[in-house]
């Protein structure tokens, strides 16, 4: 079983197949689970200091921070690589 890679901006790339959840940053208890994160030492920031627009959540526990929007990484991730 290989790792499919997913782009999530940037020259980034995450192993799909980590993946639990793909949210919108706005929301309240999106901010707060960042947050608490945070603190815990569980995210990974891809934004290179841009808005965070995407968090991804991923079967480690940790959470991915991405400027993409949701729409477009969902788009990659319906998307064969080819």
């Amino acid at each position: 079983m290989g790792i499919e890679l997913l782009h999530v901006g940037f020259g980034s790339t995450i192993d799909a197949q980590r993946i639990i959840a793909i949210c919108k940053a706005g929301s309240a208890p999106i901010k707060r689970m960042v947050r608490r994160a945070e603190e815990e030492g569980r995210t990974i920031d891809l934004t290179y200091g841009r808005k965070v627009n995407t968090v991804i959540v991923l079967d480690t526990g940790h959470l991915v921070l991405a400027a993409l929007q949701t729409e477009t990484i969902v788009g990659r991730l319906k998307t064969p690589a080819g």
